[in-house]
């Protein structure tokens, strides 16, 4: 059998038995752990940090290596990559590649696991997590709208009327702050179907049907004011966030950039 040193011949040549410079041991195994009467070597199987300590069959395979080595780490043969001196060729024995005992086996891969934890980043989940809590947090809260509001009321608003629903008024409305704080004013061309959003650069006309939605909140501390987006495309990024819209005009604004209200 695979014993000690140099044992008989074996009498079941393997098939690849003529090609080798060494007279064959024995047959080969099917891969088995059956290591009782064959030529074991000890191996350092070294994976992600982790050492195994191996005693495996000089004439083995580098595939029945693989095998040996998902039995050990749960890492499926396809995505290992197992060096000794390069790349493991998966059809040579370890005694034709000159394995000797205590030979260092690293193993490069990941299993299916990890791939998918790393698919799914922590940062994604917690961003979902944030969304989540920013949706029951009151809008005038949140970062992004605090570093407006901070800035406190403008000087040249508007001012409010409180409990009182007025149709838009003829002149634009204006003193108000975009999201990066810069003055806005919005002009609401009827016959022209468009809202006209101004800033000091430069003014966007946009269709009134283009506008998705009009999403409006009172700010904090100041009932008698809101702030108002306007979503200009298909997601919650597209929203063009005025701030300090006097109250009066929110609901004729909804009404009319959506379509609701009936001018005579």
């Amino acid at each position: 059998g695979c014993s000690g040193g140099g044992g008989s011949p074996a009498a079941g040549r393997s098939p690849e038995g003529e090609e080798r410079r060494e007279p064959p041991q024995a047959s080969v195994s099917n891969g088995g752990d059956e290591d009782s009467g064959r030529e074991l070597v000890e191996l350092k199987v070294i994976w992600n940090k982790n050492k195994y300590d191996v005693k495996f069959c000089l004439d083995s395979t580098g595939a029945e290596l693989k095998q040996k080595i998902h039995s050990l780490t749960g890492l499926p043969p396809a995505m290992q990559k197992v060096m000794f001196k390069g790349l493991l060729p998966e059809e040579k024995t370890l005694r034709e590649i000159k394995v000797t005992n205590g030979a260092k086996i690293m193993v490069v891969g990941s299993t299916i696991n990890d791939v998918l934890a790393v698919n799914t980043p922590k940062e994604a989940a917690q961003q979902e997590v944030k969304a989540e809590e920013n949706k029951k947090e009151p809008l005038c809260r949140q970062k992004q709208h605090r570093k407006v509001l901070d800035k406190g009321k403008p000087d040249d608003v508007m001012p409010s009327v409180k409990g009182v629903q007025e149709r838009l008024p003829t002149v634009p409305l204006s003193g108000m702050y975009n999201k990066s704080g810069g003055k806005v004013r919005l002009t609401f061309k009827l016959e022209q179907d468009q809202l006209w959003i101004g800033t000091k650069e430069r003014t966007e006309k946009l269709p009134m049907g283009s506008i998705k939605n009009v999403v409006s909140e009172p700010i904090e501390g100041h009932e008698d004011y809101h702030m108002m987006a306007f979503q200009l495309g298909p997601t919650e990024a597209s929203y063009y966030w005025v701030y300090w819209v006097p109250t009066q005009y929110v609901d004729a604004i909804k009404d009319t950039v959506l379509g609701k209200w009936q001018y005579f």
